[in-house]
Protein backbone atom coordinates (compact mmCIF):
# COMPACT_ATOMS: atom_id res chain seq x y z
CA UNK A 1 0.00 0.00 0.00
CA UNK A 2 2.69 2.39 1.28
CA UNK A 3 4.59 1.76 -2.49
CA UNK A 4 1.27 2.14 -4.51
CA UNK A 5 1.07 5.41 -2.51
CA UNK A 6 4.21 7.09 -3.53
CA UNK A 7 3.88 5.78 -6.74
CA UNK A 8 0.54 7.40 -7.21
CA UNK A 9 1.86 10.91 -5.17
CA UNK A 10 3.19 13.61 -7.21
CA UNK A 11 6.93 14.07 -6.94
CA UNK A 12 8.10 16.37 -4.19
CA UNK A 13 10.59 18.21 -6.43
CA UNK A 14 12.45 21.32 -5.36
CA UNK A 15 12.40 24.29 -7.63
CA UNK A 16 15.36 23.61 -9.52
CA UNK A 17 14.76 20.52 -10.04
CA UNK A 18 17.17 18.31 -12.21
CA UNK A 19 16.88 14.84 -13.76
CA UNK A 20 18.89 12.60 -15.94
CA UNK A 21 17.62 9.07 -17.70
CA UNK A 22 20.35 6.15 -17.67
CA UNK A 23 19.52 3.28 -19.88
CA UNK A 24 22.26 0.51 -19.01
CA UNK A 25 22.71 -2.12 -22.03
CA UNK A 26 25.06 -4.95 -23.03
CA UNK A 27 25.09 -8.61 -23.15
CA UNK A 28 23.85 -10.78 -21.43
CA UNK A 29 25.30 -11.58 -17.61
CA UNK A 30 27.75 -8.24 -18.18
CA UNK A 31 26.74 -7.12 -14.22
CA UNK A 32 24.04 -4.50 -15.94
CA UNK A 33 21.37 -5.49 -12.81
CA UNK A 34 24.27 -5.38 -10.23
CA UNK A 35 25.69 -2.38 -10.97
CA UNK A 36 22.03 -1.04 -10.41
CA UNK A 37 21.92 -2.58 -7.13
CA UNK A 38 25.08 -0.34 -6.38
CA UNK A 39 23.78 2.76 -7.50
CA UNK A 40 20.57 2.49 -5.49
CA UNK A 41 22.25 1.37 -2.48
CA UNK A 42 20.02 -1.56 -2.02
CA UNK A 43 19.11 -5.08 -4.23
CA UNK A 44 15.75 -4.40 -5.83
CA UNK A 45 16.99 -5.94 -9.17
CA UNK A 46 17.68 -9.89 -9.53
CA UNK A 47 21.27 -10.86 -9.83
CA UNK A 48 22.46 -14.35 -11.03
CA UNK A 49 25.67 -16.36 -12.56
CA UNK A 50 22.99 -17.05 -15.40
CA UNK A 51 21.94 -15.31 -18.25
CA UNK A 52 18.51 -13.32 -18.77
CA UNK A 53 18.20 -13.10 -15.01
CA UNK A 54 16.11 -9.19 -15.90
CA UNK A 55 13.04 -10.74 -17.66
CA UNK A 56 11.35 -6.56 -17.94
CA UNK A 57 12.54 -3.67 -18.35
CA UNK A 58 12.35 -1.93 -14.33
CA UNK A 59 13.24 1.55 -13.22
CA UNK A 60 15.65 2.34 -10.17
CA UNK A 61 15.27 5.71 -8.76
CA UNK A 62 18.03 7.86 -6.99
CA UNK A 63 17.53 11.51 -5.66
CA UNK A 64 20.29 13.32 -4.44
CA UNK A 65 19.68 16.66 -3.32
CA UNK A 66 18.13 18.35 -6.10
CA UNK A 67 18.60 15.67 -8.85
CA UNK A 68 17.10 12.84 -9.68
CA UNK A 69 18.88 9.75 -11.41
CA UNK A 70 16.06 6.89 -13.28
CA UNK A 71 18.49 4.14 -14.04
CA UNK A 72 16.12 1.65 -16.42
CA UNK A 73 17.86 -1.39 -15.92
CA UNK A 74 17.11 -3.73 -18.99
CA UNK A 75 17.18 -7.27 -19.98
CA UNK A 76 20.61 -8.58 -22.00
CA UNK A 77 20.14 -7.50 -25.87
CA UNK A 78 19.50 -11.13 -27.07
CA UNK A 79 18.38 -12.41 -30.67
CA UNK A 80 15.08 -13.96 -31.56
CA UNK A 81 16.94 -17.44 -31.91
CA UNK A 82 18.89 -17.50 -28.15
CA UNK A 83 15.39 -15.64 -26.72
CA UNK A 84 13.21 -19.07 -28.31
CA UNK A 85 15.96 -21.31 -26.75
CA UNK A 86 15.39 -19.91 -23.27
CA UNK A 87 11.72 -19.68 -23.61
CA UNK A 88 12.13 -15.95 -22.99
CA UNK A 89 9.34 -13.33 -24.13
CA UNK A 90 9.09 -11.10 -27.06
CA UNK A 91 9.16 -8.12 -24.86
CA UNK A 92 13.12 -9.50 -23.84
CA UNK A 93 13.55 -8.35 -27.64
CA UNK A 94 11.81 -5.46 -27.38
CA UNK A 95 12.59 -3.82 -23.82
CA UNK A 96 16.01 -2.83 -24.19
CA UNK A 97 15.10 -0.91 -27.55
CA UNK A 98 12.07 0.96 -25.69
CA UNK A 99 14.77 1.77 -22.75
CA UNK A 100 17.11 3.76 -25.18
CA UNK A 101 14.02 5.68 -26.62
CA UNK A 102 13.86 7.42 -23.62
CA UNK A 103 17.25 7.77 -22.17
CA UNK A 104 19.26 10.71 -21.98
CA UNK A 105 22.42 8.62 -21.31
CA UNK A 106 23.34 5.14 -22.38
CA UNK A 107 26.07 3.17 -20.44
CA UNK A 108 27.45 0.20 -21.82
CA UNK A 109 28.54 -2.19 -19.72
CA UNK A 110 31.20 -4.99 -20.99
CA UNK A 111 32.08 -7.87 -18.75
CA UNK A 112 36.39 -7.72 -19.33
CA UNK A 113 36.32 -10.82 -17.36
CA UNK A 114 35.05 -12.61 -20.58
CA UNK A 115 38.27 -13.14 -22.62
CA UNK A 116 35.82 -14.34 -25.36
CA UNK A 117 33.78 -11.26 -25.86
CA UNK A 118 35.65 -8.50 -24.02
CA UNK A 119 37.19 -7.01 -27.27
CA UNK A 120 34.63 -6.24 -29.03
CA UNK A 121 30.92 -4.89 -28.26
CA UNK A 122 27.95 -7.55 -29.30
CA UNK A 123 26.33 -7.06 -33.12
CA UNK A 124 23.13 -6.75 -30.86
CA UNK A 125 24.54 -3.60 -29.21
CA UNK A 126 26.26 -2.05 -31.49
CA UNK A 127 22.99 -2.08 -33.67
CA UNK A 128 21.56 -0.61 -30.61
CA UNK A 129 23.87 2.54 -30.46
CA UNK A 130 23.71 3.14 -33.87
CA UNK A 131 20.29 3.39 -33.83
CA UNK A 132 20.19 5.85 -31.33
CA UNK A 133 23.54 7.89 -32.42
CA UNK A 134 22.31 11.12 -30.87
CA UNK A 135 21.78 9.55 -27.35
CA UNK A 136 25.19 10.51 -25.56
CA UNK A 137 26.93 7.03 -24.60
CA UNK A 138 29.88 6.25 -21.61
CA UNK A 139 31.65 2.55 -22.08
CA UNK A 140 31.84 1.18 -18.33
CA UNK A 141 34.44 -1.99 -17.99
CA UNK A 142 33.14 -4.01 -15.66
CA UNK A 143 34.85 -6.55 -13.44
CA UNK A 144 38.12 -5.33 -13.66
CA UNK A 145 39.00 -7.06 -10.07
CA UNK A 146 39.32 -10.43 -11.76
CA UNK A 147 41.64 -9.32 -14.49
CA UNK A 148 44.85 -10.02 -13.51
CA UNK A 149 47.05 -8.98 -16.48
CA UNK A 150 46.06 -4.62 -15.78
CA UNK A 151 47.54 -4.08 -18.88
CA UNK A 152 44.75 -5.74 -21.39
CA UNK A 153 42.53 -2.97 -19.98
CA UNK A 154 44.24 -0.22 -22.56
CA UNK A 155 43.85 -2.75 -25.59
CA UNK A 156 39.88 -3.78 -24.57
CA UNK A 157 39.69 0.30 -24.02
CA UNK A 158 40.97 1.08 -27.59
CA UNK A 159 39.08 -1.52 -29.69
CA UNK A 160 36.03 -0.88 -27.55
CA UNK A 161 36.34 2.78 -28.78
CA UNK A 162 38.05 2.33 -32.02
CA UNK A 163 41.01 4.19 -30.67
CA UNK A 164 38.14 7.63 -29.98
CA UNK A 165 37.09 9.02 -27.04
CA UNK A 166 35.01 12.10 -26.96
CA UNK A 167 36.16 12.93 -30.66
CA UNK A 168 39.65 12.81 -30.00
CA UNK A 169 42.20 10.03 -30.73
CA UNK A 170 43.68 7.70 -27.76
CA UNK A 171 47.20 7.71 -27.49
CA UNK A 172 47.41 4.44 -25.06
CA UNK A 173 51.13 4.43 -23.07
CA UNK A 174 51.83 2.06 -20.28
CA UNK A 175 54.29 2.09 -17.65
CA UNK A 176 53.39 -1.43 -16.69
CA UNK A 177 55.40 -4.35 -17.04
CA UNK A 178 53.54 -6.51 -18.52
CA UNK A 179 52.84 -9.31 -15.74
CA UNK A 180 49.92 -11.05 -14.09
CA UNK A 181 50.95 -9.16 -10.64
CA UNK A 182 50.57 -5.60 -12.27
CA UNK A 183 48.03 -3.34 -10.13
CA UNK A 184 44.89 -1.83 -11.28
CA UNK A 185 46.53 1.24 -9.36
CA UNK A 186 49.29 0.87 -11.62
CA UNK A 187 49.88 4.61 -14.07
CA UNK A 188 48.25 3.51 -17.14
CA UNK A 189 47.61 6.62 -19.50
CA UNK A 190 45.48 7.01 -22.18
CA UNK A 191 46.03 10.39 -24.01
CA UNK A 192 44.15 12.30 -26.70
CA UNK A 193 45.74 13.21 -29.33
CA UNK A 194 44.27 16.41 -31.38
CA UNK A 195 46.10 15.89 -34.72
CA UNK A 196 44.30 13.64 -37.43
CA UNK A 197 47.12 12.87 -38.80
CA UNK A 198 48.60 11.28 -35.80
CA UNK A 199 49.60 7.36 -35.67
CA UNK A 200 47.21 4.27 -34.42
CA UNK A 201 46.69 4.34 -30.96
CA UNK A 202 49.26 2.46 -29.25
CA UNK A 203 51.89 2.16 -32.53
CA UNK A 204 55.71 3.26 -31.10
CA UNK A 205 55.63 6.08 -33.35
CA UNK A 206 52.34 7.36 -32.10
CA UNK A 207 53.24 7.47 -28.33
CA UNK A 208 56.89 9.55 -28.93
CA UNK A 209 54.91 11.94 -30.60
CA UNK A 210 52.87 12.45 -27.65
CA UNK A 211 54.96 11.77 -25.07
CA UNK A 212 55.14 15.63 -23.96
CA UNK A 213 51.20 15.89 -24.63
CA UNK A 214 49.34 15.96 -21.27
CA UNK A 215 47.42 12.66 -20.91
CA UNK A 216 44.77 11.83 -18.22
CA UNK A 217 45.57 8.68 -16.08
CA UNK A 218 43.20 5.79 -15.50
CA UNK A 219 44.78 5.77 -12.05
CA UNK A 220 42.52 5.62 -8.71
CA UNK A 221 39.27 7.54 -10.36
CA UNK A 222 39.41 5.35 -12.85
CA UNK A 223 37.86 7.68 -15.30
CA UNK A 224 38.91 8.95 -18.63
CA UNK A 225 37.91 12.77 -18.33
CA UNK A 226 36.57 14.09 -21.40
CA UNK A 227 37.82 16.94 -23.65
CA UNK A 228 35.40 19.39 -25.65
CA UNK A 229 35.03 18.70 -29.62
CA UNK A 230 33.60 21.93 -30.46
CA UNK A 231 31.56 21.94 -33.43
CA UNK A 232 32.77 18.31 -34.86
CA UNK A 233 30.13 16.68 -36.13
CA UNK A 234 27.74 13.90 -34.01
CA UNK A 235 27.84 10.57 -34.80
CA UNK A 236 25.49 9.78 -38.22
CA UNK A 237 23.04 6.39 -38.30
CA UNK A 238 24.73 3.45 -39.18
CA UNK A 239 22.67 0.86 -41.56
CA UNK A 240 23.71 -3.14 -40.77
CA UNK A 241 25.88 -3.15 -43.38
CA UNK A 242 28.01 -0.25 -41.88
CA UNK A 243 28.22 -2.30 -38.54
CA UNK A 244 29.58 -5.50 -40.69
CA UNK A 245 33.27 -5.62 -39.88
CA UNK A 246 32.90 -3.00 -37.15
CA UNK A 247 34.52 -4.29 -33.55
CA UNK A 248 34.00 -0.97 -31.27
CA UNK A 249 32.15 2.52 -31.29
CA UNK A 250 34.31 5.28 -31.74
CA UNK A 251 31.35 7.97 -30.00
CA UNK A 252 31.89 7.19 -26.34
CA UNK A 253 32.24 10.26 -24.57
CA UNK A 254 34.25 8.43 -20.98
CA UNK A 255 35.38 5.55 -20.57
CA UNK A 256 34.89 4.41 -16.77
CA UNK A 257 36.37 0.77 -15.08
CA UNK A 258 34.64 -0.85 -11.81
CA UNK A 259 34.01 -4.05 -10.29
CA UNK A 260 30.28 -3.30 -9.77
CA UNK A 261 29.89 -6.49 -7.31
CA UNK A 262 32.42 -5.00 -5.25
CA UNK A 263 31.11 -1.93 -5.32
CA UNK A 264 34.90 -0.39 -6.16
CA UNK A 265 34.67 3.00 -8.34
CA UNK A 266 30.87 2.83 -8.56
CA UNK A 267 30.52 5.81 -6.73
CA UNK A 268 32.67 7.78 -9.43
CA UNK A 269 30.41 6.87 -11.50
CA UNK A 270 27.47 7.87 -10.06
CA UNK A 271 29.48 11.36 -9.44
CA UNK A 272 29.71 11.38 -13.05
CA UNK A 273 25.81 10.77 -13.62
CA UNK A 274 24.10 13.63 -10.98
CA UNK A 275 26.80 16.07 -12.89
CA UNK A 276 24.95 14.98 -16.08
CA UNK A 277 21.63 16.34 -14.87
CA UNK A 278 19.65 18.56 -17.07
CA UNK A 279 17.19 20.49 -15.55
CA UNK A 280 13.84 19.20 -15.74
CA UNK A 281 11.14 17.49 -13.73
CA UNK A 282 11.04 14.60 -11.58
CA UNK A 283 8.99 11.60 -12.31
CA UNK A 284 8.74 9.98 -8.33
CA UNK A 285 8.64 11.07 -5.31
CA UNK A 286 12.02 11.32 -3.28
CA UNK A 287 11.49 8.41 -1.23
CA UNK A 288 10.87 5.84 -4.37
CA UNK A 289 13.48 3.32 -5.13
CA UNK A 290 12.05 1.33 -7.89
CA UNK A 291 9.13 1.47 -9.96
CA UNK A 292 8.51 -2.39 -9.34
CA UNK A 293 5.48 -3.56 -7.07
CA UNK A 294 6.88 -5.62 -3.88
CA UNK A 295 5.32 -8.59 -5.67
CA UNK A 296 7.60 -8.37 -8.45
CA UNK A 297 10.46 -7.75 -6.74
CA UNK A 298 9.44 -10.98 -4.47
CA UNK A 299 9.19 -13.05 -7.48
CA UNK A 300 12.47 -11.91 -8.84
CA UNK A 301 14.26 -12.39 -6.14
CA UNK A 302 13.09 -16.37 -5.34
CA UNK A 303 13.79 -16.43 -9.44
CA UNK A 304 16.70 -15.25 -9.17
CA UNK A 305 18.19 -18.49 -6.45
CA UNK A 306 15.86 -20.90 -8.60
CA UNK A 307 18.53 -19.96 -11.41
CA UNK A 308 21.89 -19.96 -9.35
CA UNK A 309 20.36 -23.83 -7.93
CA UNK A 310 19.01 -25.59 -10.65
CA UNK A 311 20.90 -26.93 -13.61
CA UNK A 312 21.06 -25.94 -17.44
CA UNK A 313 17.71 -24.90 -18.87
CA UNK A 314 15.49 -26.45 -15.62
CA UNK A 315 14.78 -23.14 -14.25
CA UNK A 316 13.52 -21.38 -17.33
CA UNK A 317 10.79 -23.53 -16.82
CA UNK A 318 9.14 -22.95 -13.65
CA UNK A 319 6.16 -20.64 -13.19
CA UNK A 320 5.50 -19.02 -9.72
CA UNK A 321 2.40 -18.24 -8.20
CA UNK A 322 2.18 -16.45 -4.73
CA UNK A 323 -0.94 -18.02 -2.62
CA UNK A 324 -0.61 -15.93 0.57
CA UNK A 325 0.79 -12.05 1.04
CA UNK A 326 -0.27 -10.66 4.14
CA UNK A 327 1.23 -9.09 7.45
CA UNK A 328 1.79 -10.57 10.71
CA UNK A 329 0.38 -9.26 14.41
CA UNK A 330 4.44 -8.22 14.79
CA UNK A 331 4.27 -6.29 11.39
CA UNK A 332 6.40 -9.43 9.77
CA UNK A 333 5.77 -10.23 5.98
CA UNK A 334 3.75 -13.76 5.61
CA UNK A 335 4.16 -14.76 1.80
CA UNK A 336 3.73 -18.75 0.56
CA UNK A 337 4.74 -19.28 -3.22
CA UNK A 338 3.78 -22.40 -5.33
CA UNK A 339 6.62 -23.12 -7.77
CA UNK A 340 5.26 -25.24 -10.77
CA UNK A 341 7.62 -27.33 -12.85
CA UNK A 342 6.47 -29.67 -16.19
CA UNK A 343 7.81 -32.67 -15.16
CA UNK A 344 8.29 -34.83 -12.09
CA UNK A 345 12.36 -35.08 -12.31
CA UNK A 346 12.41 -31.28 -12.40
CA UNK A 347 10.52 -31.35 -8.97
CA UNK A 348 13.06 -34.03 -7.65
CA UNK A 349 15.99 -31.26 -8.27
CA UNK A 350 14.49 -28.55 -6.93
CA UNK A 351 13.47 -30.04 -3.52
CA UNK A 352 17.21 -31.49 -3.52
CA UNK A 353 17.79 -34.70 -1.02
CA UNK A 354 16.42 -34.34 2.01
CA UNK A 355 14.78 -30.83 0.70
CA UNK A 356 18.28 -29.10 0.94
CA UNK A 357 17.68 -27.25 -2.22
CA UNK A 358 14.47 -25.78 -1.59
CA UNK A 359 15.14 -24.66 1.87
CA UNK A 360 18.12 -23.09 0.74
CA UNK A 361 16.44 -21.25 -1.99
CA UNK A 362 13.64 -19.90 0.80
CA UNK A 363 16.37 -18.80 3.42
CA UNK A 364 18.81 -17.04 0.78
CA UNK A 365 15.21 -15.22 -0.55
CA UNK A 366 13.81 -14.43 2.39
CA UNK A 367 17.04 -12.70 3.69
CA UNK A 368 17.47 -10.96 0.34
CA UNK A 369 13.73 -9.82 0.93
CA UNK A 370 14.23 -8.43 4.54
CA UNK A 371 17.20 -6.44 3.24
CA UNK A 372 14.99 -4.87 0.32
CA UNK A 373 11.71 -4.35 2.21
CA UNK A 374 13.49 -3.54 5.66
CA UNK A 375 11.08 -6.09 7.85
CA UNK A 376 11.01 -9.20 8.68
CA UNK A 377 9.65 -11.92 6.30
CA UNK A 378 8.07 -15.30 6.50
CA UNK A 379 8.80 -17.15 3.25
CA UNK A 380 7.45 -20.57 2.57
CA UNK A 381 7.82 -22.29 -0.95
CA UNK A 382 5.93 -25.58 -2.09
CA UNK A 383 7.23 -27.43 -4.97
CA UNK A 384 4.38 -28.92 -7.29
CA UNK A 385 3.94 -30.17 -11.08
CA UNK A 386 2.03 -27.94 -13.74
CA UNK A 387 -1.18 -30.11 -14.09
Amino acid sequence: EEQKRLLENRPDQPQNAKVLRVAIIGAPNAGKSTLSNQLLGRKVFPVSRKVHTTRCKARGVITHQDTQLIILDTPGLTNPLKAKRHNLDEAMLTDPWDSMKHADLVLVLVDVSDHWTRNSLSKEVLKCLSQFPHIPSVLVLNKVDVLKKKFLLLEIATDLTEGIVNGKKLEVKSALKQDSSSSAKSPLHITRASPPESKVPGSPSGQEKNQTQEGSGLDKSSDVEGADIGEAQGPKHQGPEDLKDTKGWPHFQEIFMLAALHGEEVDTLKRYLLMQAKPGPWEFHSDVLTNQSPQEICDNIIREKILEYLPLEVPYGVTQVTEVWEEGECGELLIMQSLLVPRESHKRMLIGRGGKVISKIAREAGQDLMNAFLCDVCLKLKVEVKS
